[in-house]
């Protein structure tokens, strides 16, 4: 009886795993097609000389080598680690400045976070070119303003030195999609911890430091290594705004990365490139989960 019994239900069970595969099936193709398939073919090509329009022909670790010597490789790689170094830490300090400011009780609040937020929403090429009207220096807007106050403009994307600062700045524009996350995160703080460091006598800035910045502090690392991998692979403001000039001043690892694969042909040569960028930014990654737990509080621990 046990056995006839366990039949029809061993047989239901199995086709409903049968449907529950059916279902995910379009996502496992997906998958497979899209992602595992293209990760794997590039872990061979960085192999090989491929220029799509001939086989690849195996020459092991010759791309790898190339790039050691390749001066605009690294180039690239200075031009992305400054990038990072910079807008990641200076977009984490405002976004969290933002947040702390649109989390008061104030009128219109609504209004204005809607207005800080607008700006991530908008296409990146859209942005770009706005930007790009806004940094021309015979006719754009912040070089106007600027002269009209007696201070020579920098010249921003057309300068040597100029060009990156230019494109961290316009980042900071973008600040919407970080500080919404932190302004949640920010009402997650309990109220009365405030209340009690009122009455002990605790300033503005000591609630942020012991209060604020602890409790949110896993929410930094989250945006912390989100920055980090987009900064790694910052790639369409360049493309649209400078094509890597002026000099490769702007020429940043994946627009490199770019040109090497669509523009040259050389998809060995930048299948090679982007399992180094894959390695950099997991190294990246690594490093700030290893030294989170020197500044990242957990409120159950």
């Amino acid at each position: 009886m046990l056995t006839a019994a366990a039949g029809p239900r061993g047989s239901s069970g199995l086709q409903k795993s049968y449907q529950g595969w059916l279902f995910i099936s379009p996502w496992i193709i997906g998958f497979l097609a899209f992602s595992l398939f293209p990760f794997v073919a590039s872990l061979y090509y960085s192999f090989t000389n491929y220029n799509i329009l001939t086989p690849a022909r195996w020459i092991g670790l010759a791309n790898y080598q190339a790039l050691v010597h390749d001066s605009l490789f690294w180039t690239s790689l200075y031009n992305t680690l400054y990038f990072t170094a910079i807008s990641v830490p200076l977009s984490t300090v405002l976004a969290i400045g933002i947040a702390i400011l649109l989390n008061m009780n104030v009128r219109g609040l609504a209004i204005y976070r809607t207005i800080f937020y607008l700006p991530a929403v908008v296409p990146a090429v859209a942005a770009s070119i706005l930007w790009l009207w806004l940094f021309n220096p015979s006719f754009g807007l912040i070089d106007s303003i600027l002269r009209d106050v007696g201070i020579p403009g920098p010249g921003w994307t057309f300068s040597v030195v100029w060009a990156k600062p230019a494109l961290i700045l316009m980042g900071l524009w973008g600040l919407g999609a970080p500080m919404v996350i932190y302004l949640a995160a920010l009402q997650g703080v309990p109220t009365e911890l405030y209340e009690a460091a009122s009455i002990e006598g605790a300033t503005g800035i000591h609630k942020i430091r012991y209060i604020t910045l602890p409790f949110i502090s896993p929410v930094i690392l989250f945006n912390t290594i989100l920055g980090i991998i987009g900064s790694f692979q910052y790639f369409t403001q360049a493309y649209v705004m400078t094509s890597g000039g002026p000099s490769n001043s702007t020429l940043f690892y994946s627009l490199y990365m770019y040109q090497q694969a669509f523009q040259f042909l050389h998809m060995g040569y930048a299948s090679a490139m982007a399992w180094i960028l894959f390695i950099l930014i997991l190294l990246a990654t690594l490093l700030i989960f290893r030294s989170s737990a020197r500044w990242v509080y957990y409120g159950g621990e």
